[in-house]
C-alpha cells in the first residue's frame, strides 16, 4: 500500500473516531536492520579516512521515516548481548555464520577484521547519539529486537485508532499485521497492512507464520520443506487462503492426504523440526520472561526524554560527517523537537 492511499485511511479511522480521545503513533525502528542497509550501501568516508556510512546514513534514514510518518512517539530496539541464545537452544544453526562475511567489498577495509571493527564502532556511536534524542532506546541483554518490538506491538495499541508503525526490511514482522500494525519495508518503499498481505501472499497476516515455518528461512539459517516454494505452498494448502490455520491445522491436512503427493509425507515425517521452526520464528509469544516485560512497560511509560540537539551537532561535527546530512542544525529541530516527550524546564 503506498503511503498517500494508506495515510488517507487512516484520516478516515481518526475522523471516525472519539475526538476526545487523542491517538497515538507509535514508529518501532529495528536498529541493526536500518544500520547494515546504510553500512552495506553507503560507501561515505570522512577527512580522516574512517567509514561513517552505517552512521550518517542511520540518521538520515530515521529523519526520513520521522518526517513521512509523523509519529508521536519513536523507539529505536537493538538485540541484546547474547539474544540469540534462546533460538539457537532450539535450533543449533539459527542465524549460524553471519559474521563469517563481509558485507561490503570496499577498499577501506582491508579485511573482515577491519569491517567488523568499524560496524561495532559505528554502533556504539549510533546510541551515543541517539541519548541526545527524544526517543527510546531500548535493547535487553539475551533478548532479540524481534521479541521487544513484538511485544510493544501487542501492548502498546489501547483503542482502533492507535498505530504502530514497524520499520524493517525482516519479513518476519509481516505476522504482527492487524488492524493496528502496519510494517514499512524500506527496500520497497511500502506499507504492509492486512490487505497488501492478502493482495501479495494470498493469505491473513496470522498465517504468515505457517509460511515461514514451511518454507525456512534462508538468512536465518532455518531449513524449510524441501521441494515446497511459494506457489506450491498455496496449490498444497489452497486453506491458507480462507481461514487461520495453526501448524496443527497443517499436520491434519497431511496426514489425510499423506500418500498423495511426497510434501504432505515430508511434513509429517519432519513435523518435530517443523515445530522448532514454528517456535523460533513465532512473534505472537515473544521470548521474554516477566521481568523483562515490566521493564519494557515500565520505558514505554517513561514521558520525560532528554533532548539535547546541541550536543547532537557537537557529536556530528566532531565526527566529521560533513553533508551526511544538510543543515545538520536546523534538520535536528525540524525532526525531533516536535516529539515532545522531552523535559522543557
Amino acid at each position: 500500500m503506498k503511503q498517500k492511499e494508506l495515510f488517507k485511511l487512516l484520516d478516515n479511522i481518526q475522523e471516525s473516531g472519539d475526538e476526545s480521545v487523542q491517538s497515538s503513533r507509535v514508529l518501532l525502528i529495528d536498529g541493526l536492520n536500518l544500520f547494515f542497509r546504510n553500512f552495506a550501501m553507503m560507501n561515505m568516508i570522512n577527512p580522516d579516512g574512517a567509514h561513517i556510512g552505517g552512521l550518517g546514513g542511520f540518521f538520515r534514514s530515521l529523519g526520513a521515516m520521522i518526517k513521512k510518518i509523523d509519529p508521536t512517539e519513536v523507539y529505536v530496539v537493538f538485540d541484546g548481548v547474547g539474544s540469540s541464545n534462546n533460538r539457537k537452544n532450539l535450533l543449533p544453526e539459527y542465524k549460524s555464520g553471519r559474521n563469517l562475511q563481509r558485507i561490503t567489498n570496499w577498499e577501506v577495509f582491508e579485511d573482515q577484521g577491519e569491517e567488523n571493527d568499524s560496524k561495532v564502532d559505528q554502533i556504539v556511536r549510533i546510541i551515543q547519539y541517539l541519548k541526545t534524542l527524544p526517543v527510546r532506546t531500548v535493547s535487553i541483554d539475551k533478548v532479540e529486537a524481534d521479541d521487544i518490538i513484538a511485544h510493544y506491538c501487542h501492548t502498546l495499541p489501547k483503542k482502533k485508532e492507535d498505530k504502530v508503525f514497524i520499520i524493517s526490511s525482516d519479513k518476519d514482522f509481516l505476522q504482527l499485521i492487524n488492524e493496528n500494525v502496519i510494517v514499512y519495508r524500506p527496500m520497497e518503499k511500502e506499507y504492509y497492512t492486512e490487505e497488501t498481505m492478502r493482495q501479495k501472499y494470498k493469505m491473513s497476516p496470522s498465517n504468515f507464520i505457517i509460511h515461514k515455518t514451511l518454507l525456512g528461512d534462508n538468512s536465518d539459517k532455518i531449513k524449510g520443506v524441501k521441494g515446497l516454494g511459494d506457489k506450491g505452498l498455496l496449490k498444497k494448502f489452497p486453506e491458507l487462503q480462507e481461514k487461520d490455520l495453526s501448524l496443527d491445522d497443517i499436520y491434519n491436512i497431511c496426514e489425510s492426504k499423506f500418500k498423495d503427493h511426497v510434501i504432505y509425507a515430508r511434513i509429517v515425517h519432519g513435523i518435530e523440526e517443523l515445530e522448532k521452526n514454528y517456535k523460533v520464528m513465532d512473534l505472537s509469544n515473544p521470548m521474554i520472561d516477566e521481568n523483562d516485560k515490566k521493564y519494557l512497560d515500565k520505558v514505554a511509560n517513561s514521558q520525560n526524554l532528554e533532548y539535547l540537539p546541541e550536543q547532537f551537532v557537537q557529536m556530528y561535527n566532531h565526527d566529521k560527517l560533513g553533508g551526511m546530512i544538510r543543515n545538520v542544525e536546523i534538520w535536528v529541530n525540524d525532526v525531533f523537537k516536535k516529539l515532545k516527550l522531552y523535559d522543557t524546564k
